[in-house]
């Protein structure tokens, strides 16, 4: 039985990776206080209409760009590649809480007002949109829109259709969505080709970018009322891309629309270079990985250390046509994690939530399982200048904590903190001992080899969800050592739509998951560790995190006016997060494993972000020449 029954009854894309570390010292170099290059001065006062707008600071690009820095502007068009995804879908709507979407129609079917840079940390530059407009106190954003934007039917893009889309979602979208555009006190149209969203007292210096990247739906072909009915009906947008063939729950095919609008925009010129893009699904990681032995699947990132250093020894490997890329990493980690869902009554304790830190032994766990090739993550944003791991706190963070004096641990803020460190045999006498202190506090008792509740005598037992081997390996080994302080942990194994519903609605006791994080972390905090997230089905707040401090943490992150402000401020909501003990952080990848055939060819300059397979293009092996036969009467 749940410890949650009767309270509530998303792997890893292969669009992108990290980056070269060599970029990453040119960039240092180039921007001081930033690590990225330097921003291009508009010498234009707040409010005027501009080509693009940045989070903090000024865009890199000039308003005369002509491509992103990290793509092949003369990259050839043509080819197909296919990836593999694990689990299944069961929809073709991606913008909805019910049902599993299929890969890639979010990227490739709808697009956005203003298009992503991935060299910088939050910077958007015009696509739907040719220009977009804010005041210094950023209470409203003006787009205009581009009079050649049309949908793949060729239906021109109009204010109407923007109007529609934030109505749309606001009402009927994801909670993320929900929670953005609520923030909106008033959107209106101001011109034959002008949108304008006005914001309410929040402070959320974000929102001019959020609603940049907001996805624009057809007016004139989609119908409020059924828009969150799951189904198969083929979506339209204004995209690169249209869905040529669909296998439910399969395999998904985009075609590139020779007709789209936008090719020849700054934003796009090289990118999109396949005319045909295809995800196949599969049931397990070893199945994945066998289509990509044989050719059926073109890339992957792998992420199992012994199958990176052990598993390629087959033939295409030996000979050269696959090849394996180790690239330096320069974005945040981000958090993976066991999740302690500290809506059942079982984890609300904290104390018992750090007796089981304890007993996660990493250092055996990454020798025995992987090949010692991981570290340890520490941080909720770890790798970057944004964690406060082994950083004590500034005067910026002690004043905003300063209202919260019991949310921070002391050793967090003065920056010693560090999580239990085994001798890695697997004894972890240490941690043990330590577990069981906690947990006597807690009001637990071992009697006969079991862990019991002293006084309701119920036995300290959960349950942990897994979605692959690959999970399961891992949360067998932490259930072992669970047992030997008389914690019985049952690992259940659930099929990828189960685990999607489950999820969704917090049916769990703990689940491994991971947060990815950017360079320019924001609204989609308030999403994971927000109070009203804890109380929404489909938020991505599966700890049930409920803190004042959380809440006023992720609030001045938003509210930061520089990125000094915004650094601080980061390091302080990672604080408040760590001190709450909400999760067994594991483990991280110091550099990016990337496989793949060798007619994919990428750009020499890779993307702060990590590598896009978007700008990457196919280039066909050269032919070798037939043989030459002999002549009559030769030999």
């Amino acid at each position: 039985m749940l410890q949650c029954e009767g309270i509530y009854r998303h792997t890893r894309s292969p669009l992108k990776a990290p980056i070269s570390l060599l970029l990453v010292l040119v960039l240092l170099l180039l921007l001081p206080g930033l690590g990225h290059g330097e921003p291009a001065a508009s010498g234009l006062p707040p409010g005027t209409p501009r080509h693009g707008i940045a989070m903090h600071g000024e865009p890199l690009e000039p308003g005369d760009f002509t491509h992103l820095p990290y793509v092949n502007p003369d990259a050839p068009k043509g080819g197909r590649v296919t990836l593999a995804m694990q689990g299944s879908f069961d929809s073709l709507n991606p913008l909805i809480v019910k049902g599993t979407a299929a890969e890639g129609v979010r990227d490739y079917v709808y697009e956005s007002l203003l298009g992503r840079a991935y060299d910088e940390p939050f910077s958007l530059y015009g696509l739907i949109a040719e220009s977009v407009e804010t005041p210094s106190d950023r209470s409203y954003v003006e787009f205009t829109l581009r009079p050649e934007a049309k949908f793949s039917d060729g239906t021109p893009i109009g204010v109407d259709d923007v109007l529609f889309s934030y109505a749309t979602l606001r009402d009927h979208g994801r909670p993320n969505h929900r929670s953005y555009y609520k923030k909106v006190a008033r959107a209106e149209k101001t011109g034959e080709r002008k949108v304008r969203f006005t914001f309410d007292a929040s402070d959320d210096r974000e929102m001019p970018l959020i609603m940049g990247l907001m996805p624009v739906l057809p007016h004139h072909l989609i119908d409020s009322d059924s828009f969150e009915k799951t189904g198969f009906a083929v979506p339209v947008g204004s995209g690169p891309y249209t869905i040529a063939e669909v296998v439910p729950g399969k395999s998904i095919t985009f075609k590139r629309d020779p007709n789209y609008w936008g090719a020849s925009l700054p934003i796009n010129r090289g990118l999109y270079n396949f005319d045909t893009i295809r995800f196949d699904y599969y049931r397990d990681s070893s199945s994945m990985f066998e289509a990509f032995k044989s050719g059926l699947v073109q890339l992957r990132n792998e992420d199992d250390p012994t199958r990176w250093t052990e598993g390629y020894t087959f033939p295409a490997f030996r000979d050269g046509r696959v090849v394996k890329e180790e690239l330096p990493v320069a974005t945040p980690a981000g958090m993976s994690a066991l999740v302690f869902n500290t809506r059942c009554p079982l984890f609300a304790d904290a104390r018992v939530r750090q007796a089981l830190i304890r007993l996660f032994d990493f250092e055996w766990v990454n020798r025995t399982l992987y090949q010692g090739q991981y570290a340890r993550t520490e941080s909720y944003f770890v790798r970057s200048e944004l964690s406060s791991h082994g950083r004590p706190a500034d005067a910026s963070e002690g004043e905003l904590l300063a209202p919260y004096p019991d949310a921070v641990k002391p050793a967090v803020m003065d920056g010693s903190y560090a999580l239990p460190v085994s001798d890695g045999t697997g004894e972890n006498r240490e941690g043990r001992r330590e577990a069981l202190a906690l947990l006597d506090q807690a009001g637990y008792r071992l009697q006969a080899g079991r862990l019991v509740n002293t006084k309701t005598g119920e036995p300290f037992s959960f349950e942990i969800l897994a979605v692959t081997r690959a999970q399961e390996r891992l949360l067998l080994t932490y259930a072992q050592a669970l047992k030997q302080v008389g914690i019985e942990a049952r690992i259940r194994q659930v099929d990828a739509t189960q685990y999607q519903q489950r999820k969704q609605t917090y049916d769990f006791d703990m689940i491994q998951y991971f947060w990815p994080v950017s360079l320019s972390p924001g609204n989609e905090q308030s999403f994971r560790f927000g109070s009203d997230a804890a109380a929404t089905e489909g938020s991505f707040n599966y700890a049930g995190i409920s803190s004042p401090a959380v809440d006023a943490m992720i609030r001045a992150v938003l509210g930061a006016q520089d990125r000094a402000d915004f650094v601080s401020a980061v390091r302080a909501l990672d604080r408040v997060l760590i001190s709450g003990d909400y999760v067994v952080p594991l483990f991280h990848l110091p550099r990016d494993w990337v496989a793949h055939w060798r007619e994919l060819k990428r750009p020499e300059i890779t993307p702060l972000y990590g590598y896009r397979l978007d700008s990457w293009w196919i280039e066909p092996e050269p032919q070798q020449p037939e043989p030459q036969q002999p002549k009559s009467g030769q030999h």
